[in-house]
């Protein structure tokens, strides 16, 4: 099981040297600022050199800063209430233009998604929504969006889908009354993880269907119940979630599947193309 920053930076202090068992102290005491700070803001206030802070993140096992502040930010974000949310955005954003700090933001996420994607763990995904019974796509909250979008889609290329509707738990229950090995959870969650999501994939697990995760990382309760996983980052200190690089991974699957299926999509698209047509369903732009 994955161990949070700050459990890992507890269990080795004794073999740190002097200056990083004082980057290690000012982690502990102040994570929810450290995970906003450069590398020379965090070693000036733990009164060590830059270089230092950077050989504190290689020593924890981070592949430089920037992952260990990810971390850090990781973390927090699953911690922090609403409430301190909006305070600690207005901190970040207070002093800076919002729209190209949060787009930038986004592109991070994009890059780091793709940069640490594992393809094989990907097809297999792909392969175990080809070659399953039925497709049950479970997403709550601010999920529920990226569910239904998933939902639209796959219900076009496959027709063995059920978006589970979240609006009372009883319910989620009865949706899933004939779920079973052959079949498939897809559970798409992030932070804070939502305990109807938890309770419905245990469910699924208790009657032996595979489980799927969409999640942010791997201290996910969700990615801890699920067969395969795959992640995308939405860590944004604020009220809202970035559902950009979880989106973009669902487009993946979406035209991986598309493309594996061949043919069949394209019948599907043709025959959609001529109801469409026949009953009007789309305005037609006026020539100029």
């Amino acid at each position: 099981m994955a161990k949070s920053i700050l459990h890992t930076i507890e269990i080795n202090m004794e073999g740190f040297s002097k200056g990083q068992k004082r980057i290690a102290n000012y982690i502990l005491e102040n994570y929810d600022k450290a995970a906003f700070m450069t590398a020379s803001k965090l070693g000036k206030l733990a009164e060590v050199s830059e270089s230092t802070v950077v050989r504190f993140a290689s020593e924890l096992g981070y592949n430089g800063y920037p992952s260990m502040q990810r971390a850090l930010q990781e973390m927090i974000r699953s911690r922090l209430t609403s409430t301190q949310r909006i305070q600690a955005a207005g901190d970040l954003y207070g002093r800076q233009a919002i729209l190209p700090a949060v787009v930038q933001s986004d592109i991070e996420k994009l890059r780091f998604m793709a940069g640490g994607a594992g393809q094989a763990d990907f097809d297999r995904v792909v392969d175990k929504l080809l070659n399953c019974r039925h497709i049950y796509i479970l997403g709550v909250r601010s999920s529920s969006f990226v569910a239904g979008y998933l939902n639209f889609y796959m219900h076009l290329l496959t027709g063995n889908v059920t978006l589970v509707q979240s609006n009372a738990a009883g319910e989620i229950f009865e949706q899933l009354l004939r779920i079973g090995p052959e079949d498939v959870m897809l559970a798409i969650t992030f932070p804070r993880y939502s305990k109807v999501t938890m309770n419905t994939v245990k469910f699924a697990r208790n009657r032996g269907a595979s489980v799927i995760a969409i999640t942010d990382n791997e201290l996910s309760p969700v990615y801890q119940m699920a067969d395969q996983a795959l992640l995308a980052p939405c860590e944004m200190i604020s009220f809202v979630d970035s559902m950009v690089a979880p989106l973009s991974l669902i487009n993946a699957l979406l035209i991986a599947i598309g493309c594996r299926l061949g043919t069949d999509v394209t019948r599907t698209f043709a025959e959609l193309e001529d109801i469409w047509n026949e009953y009007g369903v789309f305005g037609k732009m006026d020539d100029e």
